[in-house]
């Protein structure tokens, strides 16, 4: 028989179910992580929240977090002082420099290096660029130029070439590079790797050549003096020149006075002789090439 107090009945020790059923909420590990956490941050965001919802605080907090950025980009150690290019021609160098999109000295974080680098890279002399920023405040660009290999003439003008047919500058006459071959044609630019291949091949020949000119964007024709043109084959055009090489060491073939020998066709060579030489031909009715058939 349970004994009752003098101010009324024993108090039961287990907890009510309310408080049972928020000790067991608080064991919630997402609870107690939003209770430690979230609430601090929410009543923190809250309170910046108002505070910056004046727009007077808000300018005052902008333009001293300005204030910081710069005096920490403006710092001596982020300072660029000098600009250095190396490996670029005199005209390149001018036009590096001339990109630069600050004045010097400026703080490093003024300038955009992957934006200079770009724009150094985009111009045609350029083939590589990289840019360095050094202790002590230097900007090194250092730039590796395309080479000129070969001239293009086009309707406006020539142009210089490199080996990859990348346009590296513009000329206004053909005797200011005469150390360079010459081609000509549409779409000479997109074959110049193969021209120089048969350029290379040509080799005996060349104080002959006056260049080679891409017809219909598919062959070569190969341009010589006198007048005289070889007409290469679309396919394996070095090996047509080394064909007609073997036939003028046997034949004295170059030496003859024709207009147009054909070798698009590797069993038949045709050449067409030129005018006089096909009279003189008639006259005395024989001929004296054995292997290649003689066309008007």
């Amino acid at each position: 028989m349970i004994r009752s107090r003098a101010n009324g009945a024993r108090r039961d020790p287990a907890p009510s179910r309310l408080a049972f059923r928020l000790q067991r909420l608080w064991l919630t590990p997402f609870v107690r992580a939003f209770t430690r956490i979230g609430v601090p941050v929410f009543v923190v965001t809250l309170g910046l929240g108002l505070w910056l919802g004046d727009e007077g605080r808000r300018a005052d907090a902008m333009a001293k977090l300005e204030d910081i950025k710069l005096s920490i980009q403006n710092r001596p150690e982020f300072r660029v002082s000098t600009l250095t290019v190396e490996g670029a021609s005199p005209e390149v160098e001018q036009a590096v420099r001339a990109m630069l999109p600050v004045q010097l000295p400026a703080s490093r974080f003024a300038i955009d290096l992957v934006a200079y680098h770009d724009t150094i890279a985009r111009l045609d002399a350029v083939k590589d660029v990289s840019l360095i920023v050094r202790t002590g405040g230097a900007l090194d660009v250092k730039v590796t130029e395309r080479e000129p290999v070969i001239l293009w003439r086009t309707p406006s003008g020539i142009e210089m070439l490199d080996e990859m047919g990348h346009r590296t500058a513009s000329l206004t006459r053909r005797d200011a590079r005469p150390d360079l071959p010459l081609i000509a044609g549409e779409g000479a630019d997109e074959a110049v790797p193969e021209a120089l291949l048969i350029l290379a091949a040509a080799q005996p020949i060349l104080p002959r050549a006056r260049g080679l000119v891409r017809m219909g964007e598919r062959r070569w024709d190969l341009v010589l003096d006198r007048d005289q043109r070889i007409l290469l084959p679309e396919e394996n055009p070095v090996q047509a020149v080394e064909r007609v090489l073997a036939l003028d060491a046997a034949e004295d073939l170059l030496n003859r006075d024709f207009t147009r020998l054909d070798m698009r066709n590797a069993d038949r060579p045709t050449i067409r002789l030129s005018a006089p030489a096909l009279a003189q031909y008639q006259a005395i009715s024989a001929g004296a090439l054995n292997s290649v058939k003689v066309s008007q």
